[in-house]
């Protein structure tokens, strides 16, 4: 229970009475008399103030959100008492959705009901659980007020920012086109559904004889295969110390989560299974390839929470974790970067492993600051210095990249503005030229 300002600056405009005090004595007598008024109807209106017990409040919120994604949600708050509730309200909001917000007054009529909306405009991707609200509540004289804390907890999950439209309808016309008749030229041997049995021709292949059919038959029957349509994709996300580091102002890891989630969509809309795997020095998540709605949601779920650390990345762990758990053939996308030597190292002895039972596509991002240093014109020693070191790392970082291409990995280095749909479109071409 406190007093309010306005009972303050009343206190504070009664103390010229203390100073009528050494000229005149009965000053003093009225001074008391005026602030035990003041304390007395400071009490009574603290009294007549809707306590805690009176006042209920709910949330209409959904629990998920976007990146960006500006929406509403709603408030509703019930006064139980035959007295108007005067309400001064600071909300404490997750993290991920502004944290802290201004403090705001709240007006419901007695025994009212009145709904409040209030803008969201998420700042980040995470999953949190909090919510609380600080009330006070003033006596209808303004002199004195109550105050609590409501705990409302909100399980709250923003995800990445989900594809533009632009990439959705490039999809759709892609799939319009391969439903129209343009098919994919697969590598013979891979990736095969079984069709049904035929008699044997002098050309089949002796490995498609079917056996138990020959011998009940009793002439040679080889299996008859149909063009497999429905490849594997497995996104694989290094949360090693090499994305940690920023680029363009923003983390390296934003720019990876926004490419598989876009790379997601679209093999989602191709009727791919589509799978997602995160490492460090360990592997932190793991969801098997699978199609539909249901699949996309669970990597919707991994990327929304996904955050780099400072260690080093596991590639050998890593590359035996994927090759037990994942024996079938499939597009593995390794989201990581290519910083320095001794990481360079590391990646490029084990990329090799994923091969041939994997076709891997390896996605770096590109440093335009590093590039621009080192197209500088120096003017100084110190420009001098710093053009040799980032032509160095750009030298050590081609290198790299080349190794692993001669490994058979495909490579894209990209700038991170141009990620997302670069990945989308390398996808798309690879699938087109039957690399799946």
């Amino acid at each position: 229970m406190l007093p309010t300002r306005r009972a303050l600056l009343i206190l504070a405009a009664a103390t010229p009475l203390a100073l009528l005090g050494y000229v005149w004595s009965g000053a003093l007598d009225l001074l008391i008399g005026v602030d035990a008024a003041l304390v007395l109807l400071i009490a009574a209106d603290i009294r007549l103030a809707p306590s805690r017990h009176a006042i209920q409040l709910t949330r209409e919120a959904a629990g998920t959100f976007s990146v960006g994604r500006r929406t509403s949600i709603a408030y509703r708050w019930r006064n139980r008492v035959r007295r108007p509730a005067r309400l001064t309200v600071r909300e404490m909001r997750p993290g991920i959705l502004g944290g802290p917000l201004p403090a705001r007054t709240v007006r419901v009529p007695p025994h009212g009901l009145i709904r409040e909306r209030s803008p969201v405009v998420p700042r980040r991707r995470g999953r949190e659980h909090v919510g609380v609200f600080a009330v006070r509540s003033t006596g209808p004289l303004g002199l004195g007020m109550r105050q609590w804390r409501i705990d409302l907890p909100w399980d709250v999950t923003v995800y990445p920012s989900l594809p533009a439209s632009r990439l959705k309808a490039s999809i759709a016309e892609a799939v319009r086109l391969r439903q129209a008749g343009s098919r994919a030229v697969r590598q013979l041997g891979e990736g095969r559904h079984f069709e049904s049995l035929r008699a044997y021709v002098p050309g089949d292949d002796p490995r498609h004889v079917d056996w138990k059919a020959t011998a009940r038959r009793r002439k040679l029957i080889v299996r008859q295969f149909e063009e497999e349509r429905r490849q594997q994709v497995l996104l694989v996300l290094d949360a090693g110390r090499l994305l940690t580091a920023d680029i363009d102002g923003e983390p390296r890891m934003e720019h990876m989560v926004r490419a598989a989630l876009w790379l997601a969509f679209a093999a989602n809309h191709h009727d791919d299974n589509v799978g997602i795997m995160v490492f460090s020095d360990e592997v932190h998540q793991y969801v098997a390839p699978q199609r539909g709605r249901r699949g996309l949601q669970q990597i919707l779920d991994v990327l929304a929470v996904v955050t780099p650390t400072l260690v080093e990345s596991d590639y050998p762990a890593a590359f035996r974790y994927l090759a037990v758990r994942n024996r079938k053939r499939a597009l593995t996308v390794l989201f990581t970067d290519v910083i320095d030597p001794l990481a360079s190292e590391a990646l490029v002895t084990n990329v090799a492993s994923l091969r041939p039972r994997h076709l891997p596509l390896i996605v770096t991002l590109r440093d335009p600051a590093l590039s621009a240093v080192a197209a500088l014109r120096p003017r100084s020693v110190t420009d001098a210095y710093r053009k040799a070191a980032a032509e160095e790392l750009l030298a050590e970082r081609e290198e790299a990249l080349f190794q692993m291409r001669r490994r058979g990995a495909v490579v894209l280095d990209t700038p991170p503005g141009a990620a997302s749909r670069a990945v989308v479109d390398r996808y798309l071409e690879l699938k087109r030229r039957g690399r799946l």
